[in-house]
């Protein structure tokens, strides 16, 4: 048995946090993932887990091995890329960071029109609001909707995005429309603690001034879906993604204010780390997913 398999072996048991998943996650048996670990671990003269019928976990050896064999894997994988780039072949798995939200709209349906177009490659997409850490994390890449900063990565935009901030036509009349981003801070609004800005809600007066506001409300949730139900409920004011607000807007049930207030700097952005060269199934998604945006911003405008 080589050691590449026991590595990555033991990096499927730990992505995938612990043994049982890995296994169902890669088609092998439990007994056979745990067999390499330990094989592994007697190569290397060191445990690399701690293991009990309850936890899993790693140890300070197993954290330094992990990062560096996720590493090497990922040179193994982009050496094989950079052979099959001759013949052009696109082809292996790509490691997708997304946020669920992209998923769960429409837009997600590029993904899934991308596995189909490239039945090579394999697309292992990890559903996350977070921001990852692409490196420490293995990511190949991301999708972020956001205003960037992040300059240690490099990044493609795809698309414009920005949020609208909207209440239920009941919480308007109980409260009153706010006219004024100021007015925010005595009306109740839902937080999505997915936000960087999570109480402080940001936006730009008509002279391009910026006005930052502190809000609170009946309820904080890492969810612009939750948020929303919340609003329709009329529990508060929420500040959401346009496609996710966008077919309440049009039926009534949910009210956009404060739209010449709003911040129309944030995008949709495919990123990845700095490389000497970009793999061609990392090329080949980040090309699709592209032109995929592009046509579906233009048949939008036609439609508009």
């Amino acid at each position: 048995m080589d050691t590449l398999t026991r590595m990555r072996a033991f990096i499927d048991v730990v992505e995938a946090e612990g043994f049982s998943a890995a296994a169902r996650k890669i088609g092998r048996s439990k007994a056979l993932l745990s067999k390499y670990v330990r094989e592994l671990e007697d190569e290397l003269g060191a445990r690399l887990l701690n293991r009990t019928t309850r936890q899993f976990s790693l140890t300070e050896a197993g954290h330094t091995y992990y990062h560096r064999a996720v590493e090497i894997i990922r040179d193994i994988e982009n050496l094989q890329d950079a052979v099959s780039e001759s013949s052009g072949d696109a082809r292996g798995r790509i490691k997708l960071s997304a946020p669920r939200t992209f998923a769960d709209a429409v837009i997600g349906q590029s993904l899934i029109e991308f596995c189909l177009a490239h039945p090579e490659i394999t697309l292992d997409v990890s559903l996350d609001d977070r921001f990852v850490d692409l490196v420490e994390e293995g990511f190949d890449l991301a999708i972020r909707i956001t205003r960037l900063q992040d300059s240690s990565l490099i990044a493609k935009k795809l698309a414009p995005f920005h949020t609208v901030l909207c209440g239920s036509p009941e919480l308007i009349e109980r409260v009153g429309r706010p006219e004024r981003p100021e007015d925010l801070a005595s009306r109740p609004c839902i937080i999505d603690t997915n936000s960087r800005s999570r109480n402080n809600w940001y936006f730009r007066n008509p002279d391009g001034s910026a006005v930052a506001v502190s809000v609170s409300g009946p309820l904080e949730v890492n969810s612009p879906i939750s948020t929303k139900h919340a609003g329709l409920r009329g529990l508060g004011f929420c500040s959401l993604p346009v496609f996710v607000a966008e077919e309440e807007i049009a039926k009534g049930t949910l009210v956009s204010v404060l739209d010449e207030f709003r911040l129309t700097d944030g995008g949709i952005y495919v990123v990845y780390s700095h490389k000497r060269y970009l793999p061609a199934k990392v090329r080949a998604l980040v090309d699709f997913l592209s032109q995929w945006f592009k046509d579906h911003n233009e048949n939008a405008s036609r439609q508009g």
